[in-house]
């Protein structure tokens, strides 16, 4: 029977030496994080593991057996030894003498917090009970897009019989909980000698008594499932075969940056949303194809699917062999609108008296043919885990179109899911959003002390930032350090001359398709020069006009086009300097183009207020820690204009100032802050100086 392509096999990746010195529990982990390293065999924060261990009481000192297993919420694949709760196994098998019957199993949830062993803060999920009544020592419970293919294919019990026998069995659909543990415990009773179980429109699980056969017991099964794929679809066009071909991949960036802040505008009227695109290998191959909408429309079929991604996409309607983007953002309102009713309505038909309240009705996965596929979530990460769940459910309909007839998940069955109590008491303990969840920041200068620092402030906030600076050995450093600290999904580089036209244009609809739109401009790209007017050459003059004033020009045109195009509002956040408003001996050149950043500023106050788009101005004085103007002739020239030395300037500028102390970038960046926050909504055409007070800069 032809196989797998080598290269594309589930690798074993147990190391014996490794595990020998572990105990049960770490073995677990060990498990654990194996298995969720690879995407094919579970996806983020799907399925769960478990041990059930021997363990000291703490009370009596005597032996008892614990069940380990996934916490509420947990990922496989980074989970660590705190990511389990534990719970004592009597008790577990104490709660069949609570259990009320179906219609009362989601009470049982409340019952686990009592079985918890040695005060275990985590919370049990409410997968425990699947994994108590198996009685076997080690269980994997998995996700992976072969074994779901068949599990959503409207024949699942034969073909999972047709590919294992009875190595592996099969139950119909059964929302987890209680119920479906008592099931699975029924199985294994009644069948002995099998060694795992299908469950229709959901996933798999496999049982042993040892650690290492339990993993490689699950990657055997997938891998089985794999190869019977890649056998009975050899040949055998996706999807029906394509009817569109995909736009070049800059083409496809392009259309992907004019739609998304166009789409991010329309669903953010509940909080800010930030997206996320893909034009990976198999979201064009089903965007591109023939059967793509019908498919679509039938929805996602295992429930970690359509938990993420909503129980359907919305095909957007684009035509890649005219590529006309204006015409499809005419009718982009129009259609979201439609899809937000559609999903009202969906709501209405399903809901129980007891139901939470209607959630966000706008679609989350966006399917573009010939571009690719766009997501929009709270966060980046969110949105970018949406993504690759429905290209999980992707893989899915291929497998289960090819071999069979795909089958989503009914209806009635999905809304139960969704709108699960249970879930639904989830979400309300999640924390507060941060001040800028959800915000989008460019900052230029972004390398710099003072990029750098605002950039940190914003991301404390759950910003997501894209740095851009012309030195791009530093933008690259400052980018690495900022990503190390809050994660990759949330920083992003562009290197950008903001003098050049075209560049700043590109930068612009880079931060639209990295991150869906713009909320928050921070200018700050600069220079420092320093000469007595007749000793100030036109090159000199011109080089500070085109980037302390062109240059704030072109970047405040640009987010000025974005953020109308969004209907989003905004911020612009110009840092400036005292400079700008107090002469300084010798520096003709940059306090003339500071005086114009700060005019400019507020002539587009004016005219941004309509659409919601405000612009202040922060303006520093001699922020030297970290500040690349700082360094080199600017601190010379400027030393010597105050006949000092380097040592000195700093003590110079502090006693200068009327309560004589430093500022420093992260001053300037809390200004910066407020300018970006509601915490100033109602303020534009405004002026902060951060300078330790100069009388001369007094705006008034």
């Amino acid at each position: 029977m032809p196989k797998t392509a080598e290269s594309q096999r589930l690798a074993n990746r147990w190391d014996d030496a490794k595990a020998r010195a572990m105990s049960e529990s770490e073995k677990l982990l060990y498990r654990s994080n194996l298995l969720g390293s690879d995407k094919r065999i579970t996806n983020y924060g799907g399925g769960n593991t478990s041990a059930k261990v021997t363990e000291k009481d703490p009370l009596s000192g005597e032996g008892v057996e614990v069940l380990w297993v996934k916490g509420s919420g947990g990922d496989v694949g980074s989970i660590r030894m705190e990511g389990f709760a534990t719970l004592y196994m009597d008790k577990l098998r104490a709660l069949k003498g609570v259990y009320r019957g179906v219609a009362f199993e989601d009470e049982m949830v409340g019952y686990l917090p009592h079985c918890t062993f040695n005060l275990n803060p985590r919370a049990a999920s409410i997968d425990t009970p699947l994994h108590a009544y198996v009685p076997k020592v080690h269980v994997d419970h998995m996700h992976p897009d072969a074994i779901i293919a068949i599990a959503a294919s409207q024949n699942s019990k034969a073909l999972t019989k047709e590919i294992f026998g009875d190595e592996i069995g099969w139950l119909p659909w059964k929302r987890p909980g209680y119920e479906l543990g008592l099931w699975l415990e029924d199985f294994c009773n009644k069948n002995p000698e099998a060694k795992g179980v299908v469950l229709e429109s959901h996933g798999l699980f496999t049982w042993a008594d040892d650690a290492k056969d339990c993993y490689e017991l699950t990657l055997r099964v997938i891998q089985q499932a794999m190869d019977w794929f890649a056998e009975k679809t050899a040949g055998v066009a996706a999807f029906g075969g394509a009817v569109h071909e995909s736009l070049p991949p800059a083409d496809r960036r392009a259309v992907a940056a004019r739609l998304m802040p166009a789409i991010r505008g329309m669903v953010s009227g509940q909080q800010p949303m930030v997206g996320h695109f893909d034009d990976s290998d198999a979201v064009l191959e089903f965007v591109n194809a023939r059967d793509m909408k019908p498919l679509a429309a039938l929805g996602t079929s295992c429930p970690d699917h359509f938990l993420r991604t909503k129980i359907r996409p919305l095909v957007v309607d684009f035509d890649p062999a005219t590529a006309d983007v204006d015409k499809t953002l005419a009718g982009l309102d129009a259609a979201v609108a439609a899809y937000r009713d559609d999903y009202a309505a969906y709501y209405e038909r399903s809901k129980h008296p007891d139901s939470p309240a209607l959630r966000d009705p706008n679609a989350v996965v966006y399917l573009v043919p010939g571009v690719g596929m766009l997501t929009f979530a709270k966060d980046k990460a969110t949105a970018r885990i949406s993504g690759e769940f429905y290209i999980n459910a992707i893989n899915v309909m291929r497998g289960a179109s090819s071999v069979s007839t795909y089958v989503g998940l009914p209806e009635q069955e999905a809304f139960d899911i969704e709108y699960w109590l249970l879930e639904e008491a989830k979400l309300q303990r999640m924390p507060k959003p941060k001040s800028l969840a959800g915000r989008v920041a460019l900052v230029t200068g972004g390398a710099g002390g003072i990029g750098s620092a605002t950039a940190e402030r914003y991301l404390a906030e759950g910003a997501c930032v894209m740095l851009a600076d012309i030195d791009e050995k530093a933008l690259g450093e400052a980018g690495e350090a900022l990503a190390r600290q809050h994660g990759k999904d949330v920083v992003r580089t562009v290197a950008m001359n903001v003098t050049d036209e075209n560049a700043v244009a590109a930068a612009f609809a880079g931060v639209a398709m990295e991150f869906g739109g713009l909320d928050i401009l921070v200018s700050n790209a600069g220079i420092a020069s320093s000469a007595p007017v007749e000793e100030t050459s036109l090159a000199l003059w011109n080089r500070n006009m085109d980037i302390l004033s062109t240059g704030y020009f072109l970047v405040s045109r640009e987010a000025f086009r974005l953020m109308r195009g969004q209907k989003m509002g905004g911020s612009l956040v110009f840092i400036a300097s005292k400079n700008g408003l107090a002469a300084s001996p010798n520096a003709s050149a940059y306090c003339t183009a500071k005086a114009s950043e700060i005019h400019l500023a507020r002539c587009l106050a004016l005219e941004g207020a309509e659409a919601g788009i405000r612009v202040n101005v922060v303006n520093p004085d001699a922020v030297l820690r970290g500040s690349k103007i700082w360094s080199g002739e600017w601190l010379d020239q400027r030393a010597s204009t105050y006949k000092t030395d380097k040592d000195g300037l700093e003590e110079m500028y502090r006693q200068r100032s009327m309560l004589k102390r430093s500022v420093y970038p992260e001053d300037i960046a809390e200004a910066a802050y407020f300018f970006a926050s509601d915490r100033s909504a109602k303020s534009t055409g405004n002026i902060l100086n951060v300078d330790a007070g100069n009388v001369q800069a007094f705006t008034r």
